[in-house]
């Protein structure tokens, strides 16, 4: 009896030592796949147009693992006019997750519309210069004329007196502009806005193309 006893008390250790072996956790190094847009990162619809398919590639080079890419085309509005900025979305075996996005203006603009130029922050002289990359889709090279902090951003033309900053990723972080308006008219062309960043004041901004 005795044995039969001390039989189960050992049982009963080896079984608690398993389960405790079980638990440990294991260690693993932190990387995050790298997404790259394969295609084209803009785009512009017309109202009511077709809404692209994005396409992207993800891989994680510590693990050199590749991994699938999740778009949000969910977030587009294509009968609502605005620029939608797209997150396209990988995760690695160790749950890290890596971003990348995709910008789609949605707007009846005339393509003969040309914004871009060279501007002039009002407040204090900075040059900003505006890129046309398609149909009302834009970048500016210094979205707040702030020449000791420059930094890039885009934004659509919705119409004569429209443009949208959408809240969007830059090199300090996620960036949008509210109360944007332009002005536009023959030999006087200019937009104004606020910019929402912690980098950046809450002063009206106004630029004037030269």
């Amino acid at each position: 009896m005795k044995r039969i006893a001390l039989f189960l008390v050992l049982a009963g250790v080896a079984f608690a030592g398993c389960k405790k072996t079980a638990d440990v956790s294991k260690e693993v190094t932190v990387s995050y796949p790298v997404v790259t847009i394969t295609g084209s990162p803009f785009y512009s619809i017309p109202v009511g147009g077709t809404v692209p398919s994005a396409t992207a590639t993800a891989y994680d080079s510590t693990l050199q693992e590749s991994y699938p890419v999740d778009f949000d085309l969910a977030s587009v509005d294509n009968n609502t006019p605005g620029l939608y900025v797209v997150t396209a979305t990988a995760k690695n075996k160790n749950g890290y997750t890596g971003t990348n996005v995709v910008y789609i203006a949605v707007t009846n603009v005339p393509a003969s519309t040309d914004l871009s130029g060279t501007y002039i922050r009002s407040a204090n002289g900075a040059v900003v210069h505006v890129t046309k990359i398609l149909t009302g889709l834009y970048s500016t090279d210094d979205v707040g004329g702030a020449p000791t902090l420059p930094v890039l951003a885009y934004f659509a033309h919705l119409d004569d007196v429209t443009i949208v900053v959408p809240p969007q990723p830059t090199s300090v972080g996620t960036l949008s502009c509210d109360n944007a308006s332009l002005h536009m008219a023959a030999g006087d062309t200019s937009f104004s806005y606020v910019v929402v960043n912690g980098n950046f004041g809450t002063a009206l901004r106004t630029f004037v193309k030269q």
